[in-house]
């Protein structure tokens, strides 16, 4: 067991109170051991040491990695001479002082990170410390997935501790991007990811799939670590507990799912709950250990951490979201009988507010005021007493599926929508007030992805683009532009007159920013084309209606507005024949008007 010392250090610029680990410095105890008191280590306490505050739980890991690596004398060096330099001379004040300690410490939790799971923390607050207030809504870049037949991006994305991006798309790819949007790894499931990833303190990767398997996956490089059998297909994200445990919820199998999971950070089942349909509620977890999650039976569920139920609570319809709890222990959740439901601790209801006929599905996402964020044909915003506070109206044919809300510590939300039932799809930022801040289209069937915050304001969400194509978004502030690079444009060059043809364009940005196209097709009709992922092949159609020979132009812009050189590409319409040939048949073609309508069709007539 560790334990440490609480010193006061006094000098003439006033005094800083330190925390010592006694059993990682022993050699330094003998000298003052009658000037000391040991004392339990609470790993949730801060100190304050020059002006900073350190979270004990913190200075312990890096300590505790020195001892690994044999320099744990390094850190007590360093901090004992800028408190001699600083402060003066050590008096011998010692404060006696009781700390509660945690049976022991968690090394398999959460990776302390800026978004590490779905809805961002154990209590689904969906709510990042880190501010948006100079993010305006630019495209910084977007990642196009690849390797499948439909490659959407309909979970959410998760950030590693060194900013790297983890999520997977309905091709069975999961990815890792680096913060500029370049690909790390990939690894491959055996069938779609429609969840986001959890990422454990010591780096493993958990992925949930519809291959019946959780993977745990090394984060530095994509191979297997193992993976755990479910027998039923996962729609659930998981949610790493403190002490390392994973907890995730399976489908409706043919009896086999309907299930939550608890497996150890060894891949060994822990337990298993079954409940009486899917589950597709991610687990939030509460101060004490207690699993909430919900079920397609219409249930909301309490279990103990060992795996046997504490209560259940049933509402009208099917709980398909996942559940938040507030600081007070009330558990928010949603059902699709048209209610955000708050319970009590204890499993009793404290109030329900109707968010329209469908309900919602959504995480009930938590301001740091306590205002509950929810959505579906509404975005809503509610009082911790249960009354709706003002409802944002997205538009036309808008609705809310399953992105989950996430909001920054300037208290913008973020959230993604469907248009007209898969017709187009928006990323959506909606101000504290119930205004909104800005919004993008970026996909033409929907955006179900739940997006997540950065380190430096930067919001990261996915999208169903169309029926083939997926992308990862980056929004935020760039601090430089280069203009993207000349266009390439390759398609036929020879061909019919009134015959559509495709051609691709494709422009690299040196700051890998998406890039559009204007384009001029040289018969006096021109094209502005969507954003498009820097150096993917853009495909655009055209029709000539006229015999020529045509010059197609085209430039690349940047979100930024920072334009690139004309691109050319020469084509002929109809195709060259030889001269007396074609005269001939062009004159046998004014004389029978009405005759060789293949010969016609073929020669572009």
């Amino acid at each position: 067991m560790d334990s440490c010392i609480y010193c006061t250090y006094t000098g003439k610029k006033g005094s800083v109170k330190l925390f010592i680990i006694a059993s990682t410095f022993p050699f330094f105890l003998p000298p003052i051991k009658n000037h000391i008191t040991i004392i339990s280590i609470n790993t949730k306490s801060e100190v304050k040491f020059l002006g900073y505050v350190f979270k004990v739980d913190i200075l312990y890991k890096i300590i505790q990695r020195g001892i690994e690596l044999g320099k744990a004398i390094i850190p007590f060096i360093i901090i004992f001479l800028l408190v001699s330099s600083s402060y003066g001379s050590i008096s011998h004040q010692i404060e006696n002082v009781t700390i509660e300690k945690p049976s022991s410490i968690p090394v398999d939790g959460p990776m302390d990170s800026a978004w590490p799971m779905q809805c961002h923390d154990l209590h689904h607050s969906g709510r990042s410390p880190y501010s948006t207030a100079d993010n305006q809504g630019l495209e910084k870049w977007r990642f196009k997935c690849f390797d499948g037949v439909t490659n959407h991006v309909d979970g959410g994305i998760i950030i590693g501790d060194d900013g790297t991006l983890y999520f997977g798309d309905s091709s069975y790819n999961f990815y890792a991007l680096n913060p500029d949007g370049s690909l790390k790894w990939k690894y491959r499931t055996g069938g779609p990811i429609t969840s986001a990833p959890a990422i454990a303190e010591d780096g493993t990767l958990y992925i949930g799939a519809w291959d019946s398997y959780l993977h745990a996956v090394y984060s530095n490089n994509g191979t297997r670590k193992w993976v755990f059998h479910t027998n039923a297909n996962t729609d659930s994200a998981p949610t790493i507990a403190r002490d390392g445990t994973i907890y995730v919820g399976t489908l409706w199998t043919g009896g086999d799912g309907g299930k939550l999971h608890a497996v150890n950070p060894d891949g060994t089942e822990k337990w298993r709950f079954q409940t009486g349909d899917a589950v597709s509620s991610t687990p939030a977890i509460g101060d004490d250990g207690t699993v909430f999650f919900g079920s397609f039976d219409t249930y909301v569920y309490a279990l103990n951490p060992n795996g046997t139920l504490k209560w259940k609570y049933k509402t009208g319809d099917q709980v398909r979201g996942p559940p938040s709890i507030a600081n007070d222990g009330t558990v928010y959740i949603g059902s699709f009988d048209g209610n955000l439901y708050a319970l009590n601790p204890n499993g009793t209801m404290k109030w329900k507010c109707g968010v329209g006929h469908y309900g919602t599905e959504t995480n009930p996402s938590l301001g740091s005021d306590g205002i509950i964020y929810v959505g579906r044909q509404y975005f809503y915003a509610i009082y911790p007493n249960g009354t709706i506070k003002w409802s944002f109206d997205m538009g036309p044919g808008r609705s809310i599926h399953t992105s989950s809300p996430a909001i920054s510590a300037d208290g913008t939300i973020y959230f993604g929508t469907h248009v007209y039932e898969g017709s187009a799809g928006e990323i959506i930022a909606v101000n504290p007030d119930g205004t909104e801040r800005w919004r993008k289209m970026i996909a033409f069937e929907w955006v179900d992805s739940s997006p997540s915050i950065g380190v430096d304001g930067t919001v990261y969400i996915g999208s169903t683009y169309d029926a083939g194509k997926g992308y990862l978004h980056a929004f935020g502030p760039v601090e430089s532009n280069s203009p993207p690079g000349t266009p390439t444009i390759t398609g036929t060059v020879n061909g019919t007159v009134r015959e559509e043809y495709g051609y691709r364009f494709a422009s690299f940005d040196p700051d890998n920013n998406p890039v559009s196209y204007d384009i001029d097709w040289g018969d006096d009709s021109t094209t502005e084309t969507m954003d498009f992922a820097s150096g993917e092949q853009g495909m655009v159609s055209h029709t000539y209606n006229a015999r020529g020979t045509y010059t197609i132009k085209a430039k690349a812009r940047d979100t930024l507005g920072a334009e690139s050189d004309w691109g050319t590409l020469s084509v002929t319409m109809p195709t060259s024949y030889n001269q007396p040939l074609l005269k001939f048949v062009e004159l046998l073609f004014q004389r029978f008007a009405n005759a060789f309508p293949l010969l016609r069709h073929l020669m572009g007539y």
